[in-house]
């Protein structure tokens, strides 16, 4: 199958890491084969993501160091990584959302090596408390696409569940805006719990949660994952501006006022994309 598609540069073909992609698709190797040719034409589409595309990269670390992702140390009841975002961390100034989206992707690129977490996946939970509107008119369509095609379309990891805790209005808004982009199977697994801490229970036990989820474990260390990653170069800052970005990155980010946000929200009951 990899033969029929010359247009597609398959920089690795080795059976190990196929593997994890017939795993994502449960072995049905027609999907297993879309995924593969999904990812790597995604990163001859964005070469400029994948540039310096290393934990060592200035916007992807600061974007590490702040818990873009961080991930819990216990399994769920059902083998799988936790992964957890505290959405109000995001400091404009000092990196961007397309660092965010790098430094997810690296993340799950080296987690993605461990064979039962190609088998059981990720669980993923995000909190926007505090996240301020300012920050949500980043969440531009254009971004927000390139994000759901780099994870949901082109990543060969099983998403169990996607909750979202605490968020404002203008969340819900945006997710009216994304949802026709999402597969019925990504809709499903999404869960919009609010302030009802009970209902993420009911799903995730609160024995492995930390406080900040109203679990039983102490509050979240935002550097555990990126002292993983980073180990001793954790510690050695480097100037970053994300100015220094390139002019089509910048180009998805920019600002969506509150009457633009309204219009996109009420075009996406009418929208369909293709997949």
């Amino acid at each position: 199958m990899v033969i029929t598609r010359p247009d597609i540069g398959f920089l690795r073909t080795d059976d190990a890491f196929i593997l994890r992609f017939l795993r994502a698709r449960k072995f049905q190797h027609f999907e297993a084969f879309r995924l593969l040719a999904q990812y790597f034409e995604y990163r001859q589409q964005n070469l400029d993501m994948f540039k310096s595309f290393k934990a060592t990269d200035p916007g992807i670390k600061q974007a590490l160091k702040d818990g873009f992702p961080g991930g819990l140390a216990n399994l769920d009841h059902y083998g799988r990584k936790i992964l957890v975002l505290f959405a109000a961390n995001w400091d404009q100034s000092r990196y961007t959302l397309v660092d965010i989206l790098r430094a997810i992707l690296l993340s799950l690129e080296a987690m993605i090596e461990d064979p039962e977490l190609q088998v059981n996946g990720f669980v993923l939970i995000i909190d926007w408390s505090n996240f301020t509107f300012k920050q949500a008119s980043k969440l531009t369509p254009s971004m927000l696409r390139l994000a759901i095609e780099g994870l949901q379309d082109s990543f060969p990891a099983r998403f169990g569940g996607i909750h979202f805790v605490n968020q404002p209005w203008y969340i819900h808004a945006l997710y009216t805006v994304i949802r026709p982009f999402l597969k019925e199977k990504t809709r499903k697994r999404i869960f919009l719990h609010g302030n009802n801490l009970n209902s993420l229970h009911q799903l995730i036990h609160p024995e492995i949660l930390p406080s900040e989820f109203g679990g039983m474990l102490p509050p979240y260390d935002m550097g555990t994952w990126a002292r993983t990653l980073l180990d001793h170069e954790y510690d050695d800052d480097s100037e970053y501006s994300v100015d220094s970005y390139s002019t089509p990155a910048k180009e998805l980010e920019k600002d969506l006022s509150p009457k633009s946000m309204k219009r996109y929200v009420k075009s996406a009951s009418e929208a369909s994309w293709y997949y």
